[in-house]
């Protein structure tokens, strides 16, 4: 099955590059390009793509606001963010508006590759130094096994409402075990709990 991508950044060059990677690999078709998140809601209306390769730095509209934009108007296109910054709070805040994973820049060609056929096949994928960085250990011992599944779907940036319905729960209930995270490993905000979820999402 052929795998319908958008690219969407804002230098040509960077797409022009991405392109003749990505059309390198006989699964893969880049259907449209856009320099703008208007640009790339638009493309997906036309060309309804299957995965959109989302930059962060983009004039107006930031790739992950136009990240959340896609979840809210289009959810049955995955969104990859491809991005230079290495920050976790970048990798938090693109998870919560929705994108299905995270690649470095400067990450390797195959990178891409394999993190377009992991998230299509229903996955979550960062970049090794990513992985790396989210992979340090914390005791979670005192969370309970309905804890640990709301906080996996945390780190999948779904909201309340959509894990209520995932886990079969109402939404004030799904809001308790929220706290009950927050008060067992010692988090404040909600930013902060997010960044723990993402952080420890493989491990759960």
């Amino acid at each position: 099955m052929t795998i319908r991508i958008l690219l969407v950044d804002d230098h040509p060059l960077v797409r022009d590059g991405l392109r003749a990677r990505l059309e390198a690999v006989p699964a893969f078709e880049v259907v449209a390009e856009a320099g703008s998140a208007a640009e790339a809601l638009e493309a997906a209306r036309t060309h309804a793509p299957d995965l959109v390769l989302m930059d962060i730095n983009m004039r107006g509209t930031n790739g992950i606001e136009a990240t959340a934009a896609f979840r809210d108007q289009f959810p049955r296109i995955a969104v990859l963010i491809l991005s230079m910054h290495d920050k976790q709070e970048y990798v938090a805040q693109a998870m919560q508006a929705g994108a299905r994973g995270y690649v470095l820049k400067d990450a390797p060609g195959k990178d891409i590759v394999v993190a377009i056929e992991t998230v299509m096949s229903g996955g979550i994928y960062y970049s090794a130094a990513l992985a790396q960085q989210l992979a340090k250990p914390v005791s979670q011992d005192e969370l309970t096994a309905r804890e640990h599944e709301v906080l996996r779907h945390i780190a999948n940036g779904e909201s309340n409402k959509r894990i209520a319905r995932e886990l079969d729960l109402s939404v004030r209930t799904v809001e308790t075990h929220r706290l009950n995270i927050k008060r067992k490993l010692g988090i404040e905000g909600q930013a902060e709990l997010i960044k723990f979820a993402v952080q420890h999402a493989r491990g759960l």
